[in-house]
């Protein structure tokens, strides 16, 4: 039988856990700590939320969430600004997000909002996505609709939308239909109605994460009040997991069958969720998800707006962060490798204080970091100015929503036609992602030219030490870091030319 802390709860004049799902509220009463939203919700009837690959690839688990709206940062450098607090006057209070729920521990979203495709519309009223692909034949054998109508609705829904982004459907995979009547129905949208229950509660506040204790099964899972009992439930226990976003712990639960004895949910911490740009540097909160930090960052870092959208798909980036992925140390992991071209650096917190590590030393084996136990990473800092020249190249089977075969990150100052410094960070071309120094050096120096580059390719297919496995072989992944190199000087040259 599920346990949860209610009494305490009700104690302090909160309510029993629950959500509310569709409008109506919900409780929580029977989940365990690894009860997805998914099963969940189909647990209650709700079967239009479906489960594909039970990985967050296919998207026929699709739902939204009511999500605070996060301000933008402004494109330019200095002044001081934020990507936390209240969003900015015309802005709206809160934003329909898609995400997958067969990844999302329910129990993490205790006290939120949820709306499913049984949510949107009816069949005697349907909602305007729903109508649209309808009547222009974007449904064949039905499976993967749902999913398509929410991720659709999301992006509908988008306060600033002129036109439909395809892209928010990046996350949805199809096999029968094909693509082209689907998209006919996402261009085909207008604006919703003045009357739209979903449009007007974009003006109200959303939930505020609270304080929440499931225990079941031997498992236990905390939604933290703050950052200090997170800290302390790391430092008490040897067997606590955090959780920010679960794109990557949730596939070990649905896929592999982990369990974790504790997880220490994380994702809305306040002080994990800032946003501030100064003169030195621009620091980003571990606990802001990929969205959001593209969203508020407005451009002014060219490198992780070439990352961002190759980031896996939309519905991952709504969940994923920067702290997730970091903590997990994954060779493979997209965004090392550009935020070590930019040399960033990490703020871990614990019970010792905060303290601050380069990137770059971060990582010291496979899946291995120099994070002690009983501490999380705060923020990744970034510093100013930013290099002139950067490119981000991701080398994998699918143009988006895969895995990298290999990723490199430029980050280079040409001036005057010499290179004034050289950064480029490389990942799935060893057991961690690396800095290319050797490559660096060979560049350092040296005039921007053919017979340069050349030189210096030859020194970057050599870095890290590939293997070959199903995705790529290592001689096609030494390869690809030089060829990386000589299309980045190629495109330089197309830029000057363009002047």
């Amino acid at each position: 039988m599920t346990t949860t802390s209610q009494d305490t709860q009700q104690a302090a004049g909160a309510a029993a856990p629950g959500l509310t799902i569709n409008g109506t509220t919900a409780g929580l009463d029977g989940v365990t700590p690894h009860t997805t939203l998914l099963d969940w919700l189909r647990e209650r009837g709700l079967t239009g939320t479906k489960e594909g690959c039970a990985e967050g690839e296919c998207g026929a688990c699709a739902v939204l969430v009511a999500r605070s709206t996060i301000r933008d940062t402004g494109s330019g450098q200095g002044g001081e600004r934020s990507g936390s607090g209240p969003p900015a006057d015309g802005q709206p209070a809160t934003e329909w997000v898609a995400v997958n729920a067969c990844l999302v521990p329910v129990a993490a979203l205790d006290g939120q909002e949820v709306v499913t495709s049984e949510g949107l519309g009816t069949p005697e009223h349907l909602h305007p996505v729903q109508r649209e692909l309808a009547v222009r034949g974007g449904s064949q054998c039905g499976y993967c609709t749902p999913g398509f109508v929410c991720a659709m609705a999301a992006e509908y829904y988008r306060a600033d939308r002129t036109e439909f982004d395809t892209h928010a459907l990046s996350g949805n995979l199809c096999r029968c239909t094909g693509y082209r009547p689907i998209l006919d129905a996402a261009r085909a949208l207008g604006t919703p109605t003045e009357d739209d229950p979903l449009a007007g509660r974009r003006g109200i506040p959303s939930p505020v994460a609270r304080h929440t204790r499931v225990i079941a099964d031997g498992a236990e899972l905390v939604r933290p009040a703050d950052l200090a009992e997170a800290v302390g439930l790391l430092a008490a226990r040897e067997d606590a997991l955090p959780v920010a976003g679960s794109t990557d712990v949730g596939v070990e639960i649905t896929i592999r069958g982990s369990r974790p004895p504790l997880l220490v949910v994380v994702d809305r911490l306040p002080e994990l969720r800032g946003l501030d740009v100064d003169a030195a540097r621009i620091r980003i909160g571990a606990a802001l998800t990929l969205s959001e930090i593209e969203r508020a960052l407005g451009g002014a870092v060219p490198l992780l707006d070439e990352l961002l959208p190759q980031f896996a798909s939309r519905l991952i980036r709504n969940a994923a962060t920067l702290g997730g992925n970091l903590g997990t140390a994954s060779p493979i992991g997209d965004a090392a490798p550009a935020l070590l071209a930019l040399e960033a650096s990490l703020v871990l917190v614990g019970p010792r204080g905060e303290r601050t590590v380069a990137l770059a030393d971060h990582f010291t084996g496979y899946r291995q970091t120099v994070r002690a136990r009983d501490e999380l990473i705060k923020e990744v800092a970034v510093p100013l100015p930013l290099a002139r020249t950067t490119a981000f190249h991701k080398i994998a089977k699918r143009r988006f929503d895969d895995i990298s075969s290999v990723a490199v990150a430029f980050a280079l100052d040409v001036v005057d036609g010499s290179v004034a410094r050289a950064r480029i960070g490389l990942g799935g071309v060893a057991a961690t992602p690396v800095r290319a120094r050797r490559t660096e050096a060979e560049l350092e120096g040296r005039t921007w030219t053919a017979q340069t580059v050349r030189a210096a390719a030859a020194v970057l297919g050599t870095e890290g030490t590939p293997m070959s496995d199903h995705r790529a072989s290592d001689r096609y992944r030494r390869a690809v870091l030089e060829q990386s190199l000589l299309k980045l000087h190629a495109a330089t040259l197309e830029e000057e030319a363009r002047r």
